[in-house]
């Protein structure tokens, strides 16, 4: 086999290797979230250099407003955090596991959970209900058309909708630099430069725009990390 032919066999073979991993722990965390609920928390710490707290109360000063839904709850941090900051919150998730899990914790800290078990392409929620929209690090379901439509059905008037996309390591230990690859190989953190990322890579913008959202985006910089997030201001055309 030639040099050329050899180097091009080794790319695609890197290439097949990476995605496939990448669909291998796409199925671990998938079963993460569901059947092995409850060593979420544990794991999500450990992957993320114990940083997936910090990440997930960044969205906080976004939520002055409320009352909040926030979409794919998990196990009830973001949902407990706002109840102490006595803000009105409701939330829905599709793992009938998480919503158990988060109710536990609400009720433990004294709080009456507000927790359904259910689809973002379909609301349980009647039209102009709340101030703002939270996901944080949402799958696939964020850029469905159904589920934005919906969002934008549920917020009131100059609501918002508030999306914790994406996380990524930029420390340079050893350690650090592989829970980064493993972000990467799992869609849960850009595969280019920082600096190249924009919205696009992670929203739909066009489909945003359609449904009636207005879209910015904003990085945080902490230690070790950087985090971007997305906040869409509901827009009501005259002809709406």
């Amino acid at each position: 086999m030639s040099q050329p032919n050899r180097q091009g066999f080794l790319l695609i073979f890197q290439g097949a290797l990476y995605h496939f991993i990448g669909y291998l722990l796409k199925i671990f965390f998938n079963l993460l979230y569901d059947k092995f609920a409850w060593t979420y928390d544990w794991v999500a710490d450990l992957v993320s250099l114990r940083s997936w707290r910090i990440w997930v109360y960044c969205v906080l000063p976004y939520l002055e407003s409320s009352p909040i839904l926030e979409l794919g709850h998990g196990p009830g941090h973001l949902q407990t955090k706002l109840k102490g900051l006595e803000k009105s919150t409701y939330g829905i998730d599709l793992s009938e596991n998480m919503v158990r899990i988060a109710a536990q914790r609400l009720q433990e800290n004294n709080y009456t959970p507000c927790l359904v078990v259910g689809r973002t392409q379909n609301l349980p929620y009647p039209d102009h209900t709340f101030k703002r929209v939270v996901a944080t690090f949402p799958s696939e379901y964020i850029n469905n058309r159904e589920t934005l439509n919906e969002i934008w059905r549920v917020l009131d008037h100059s609501g918002e909708l508030i999306i914790l996309i994406a996380a990524w390591i930029t420390g340079e230990t050893w350690y650090e630099k592989l829970v980064a690859w493993l972000f990467r190989v799992t869609g849960q953190a850009p595969n280019t430069h920082q600096l190249e990322i924009s919205q696009q890579d992670f929203f739909q913008l066009s489909t945003a725009h359609d449904v009636g959202f207005q879209v910015t985006s904003n990085f945080i910089d902490l230690d070790s990390s950087r985090v971007m997030i997305i906040q869409a201001v509901k827009f009501v055309p005259e002809n709406r």
